[in-house]
């Protein structure tokens, strides 16, 4: 029948739309089903990360950091302009060209595989059961041998700060601004707030960020945390607050007014905008039948096994919508790994080996352990790192900020852990997924040839600091 599927995944972000090409690809009869409708009310592929995360987000911060770089870095460069001006409509006209081109091509890379796409809304039955509500009413319902559900996240809305869309906006909003904000808040130092105070800091807005937490970006080796909050707060001016919890907000006279606590009692700031980035949940609302036996956990998420099972036999569920780093990359080869099940072929996911990375400028990019954790955990290890300010390459660049770590264990030296801060972080540490990945030592990278002049030279260098032989920097002494 027509509506008989090997395959339905609902939701076509990374996670989802790399299911189903991948199930495709392996000869099961596939379709996914998306809701997204872009500003023409067309249909629109990718998710959350092409319509409205990942990928417009970098565009701007890629023109934000061309604009900053022409007003203070081309003298150094000796390049002189008369006149420097900016195009807020432009900068955001070629944002939403990349993303329309990426969105098309998801459209184009399903037809091409041979992927059913189904628009509407999707919701899971009984007997892995789908129903689609289609954008004009109508109800069709598709049997399934397999379903995966990639719904995504969204952005965690607080009560302090309701998002109205207009004064207060959520990360979605946050790219859509027609003007500079003269003074821009920021609630969350994370890996959005980081992200897009940078942006309209760069373009001109005084931006404030408030962060609950007491310690930067806990999560990231703290050497490197330290060093990227120098880098921000003093060399880029970011105003990042820690310890602040907002207790209320106010718009009135088309501004915004929060109220927040600190260490010094109770306080307040007023800004022309302000960004609402907390964190994400997990999307469910809507997508389970109450007899279809998917479970969720105590925070929301979809509860799977390491082979992103759902408690429900034939359904999986892959990306934000389950446990782990909320990161596209991640959910994309969940995706893969659960189509390879389905068809029936061996598949696992080393979750050890996913890189995180915000991409302000310089970026902070890492994998595997921290010196933290390592200590927490009471494993022995050695460390080495290595300044951009010693690398050739960063120095014609114009960029030494930050440097490479890498943790690896005392006693078998296998790389634990790679850390970079600085220019093309997120490029550089895929070295360090690579070698973790295929179990390298910190002797294997020592015995390497990088290509000169490079950043890369950096991790060699890293790596002949694990065991005090670096070349081009004073060695430390042993611990």
């Amino acid at each position: 029948m027509a509506n008989q599927y090997d395959v339905v995944v609902i939701g076509s972000g990374p996670g989802g739309y790399v299911a189903a090409i991948k199930a495709a690809q392996l000869g099961l009869k596939t379709a996914c089903v998306e809701k997204w409708l872009d500003r023409d009310n067309k249909p629109s592929y990718g998710g959350t990360c092409l319509n409205v995360g990942c990928i417009p987000s970098k565009a701007l911060l890629e023109s934000s950091e061309h604009y900053h770089q022409a007003e203070t870095s081309f003298g150094d460069h000796g390049i002189s302009l008369k006149s420097l001006k900016m195009d807020v409509k432009g900068m955001m006209g070629r944002k939403d060209k990349i993303v329309q081109n990426l969105t098309q091509g998801v459209a184009g890379l399903f037809k091409s595989n041979g992927v059913t796409s189904i628009e509407g809304t999707g919701k899971l039955l009984a007997n892995k059961v789908v129903e689609v509500t289609g954008h004009d009413g109508k109800v069709q319902k598709l049997e399934a041998k397999n379903v995966i559900l990639a719904s995504g996240s969204v952005p965690i809305d607080i009560p302090p700060t309701p998002i109205d869309g207009k004064h207060i906006v959520d990360s979605e909003g946050a790219l859509e601004f027609d003007a500079v904000p003269k003074k821009l808040g920021v609630i969350g130092a994370g890996v959005i707030g980081l992200e897009l105070g940078s942006v309209w800091k760069r373009l001109g807005s005084e931006v404030v960020v408030l962060e609950a937490q007491d310690k930067f970006l806990a999560a990231a080796d703290q050497q490197l945390a330290k060093a990227a909050y120098k880098s921000f707060t003093k060399d880029q001016g970011l105003d990042i607050r820690l310890g602040a919890r907002v207790t209320g907000s106010e718009v009135k006279g088309g501004k915004v007014t929060v109220q927040f606590t600190d260490g010094d009692g109770e306080k307040s700031e007023t800004f022309d905008k302000l960004i609402v980035s907390v964190g994400r949940r997990p999307y469910t609302d809507g997508l389970l039948s109450d007899d279809c036996d998917v479970k969720l956990d105590e925070r929301g998420f979809i509860f799977v096994d390491d082979q992103c099972r759902t408690s429900a036999p034939g359904v999986f569920a892959v990306g934000d919508v389950v446990r782990g780093p909320m990161l596209a990359h991640k959910g994309s080869e969940e995706g893969v790994m659960v189509a390879e099940i389905i068809a029936g072929h061996k598949a696992q996911m080393n979750y050890d080996t996913i890189a995180n990375v915000i991409y302000t400028n310089p970026e902070l990019a890492w994998v595997g352990k921290t010196e933290e954790e390592l200590k927490a955990e009471g494993v022995k290890y050695k460390a080495g790192s290595f300044p951009f300010a010693a690398n050739g390459r960063a120095m014609a660049a114009n960029d030494t900020t930050g440097m490479v770590k890498i943790v690896a264990d005392e006693e078998t030296d296998r790389v634990l852990g790679m850390h970079v801060f600085g220019l093309h972080a997120s490029e550089i540490v895929m070295q360090g997924v690579i070698a973790m990945e295929f179990g390298s030592s910190a002797e294997d990278l020592q015995l390497m040839c990088f290509a000169h002049p490079t950043l890369s030279e950096s991790v060699h260098e890293a790596a002949l600091a694990v065991d005090n032989k670096a070349l081009h920097v004073a060695n430390r002494k042993k611990r």
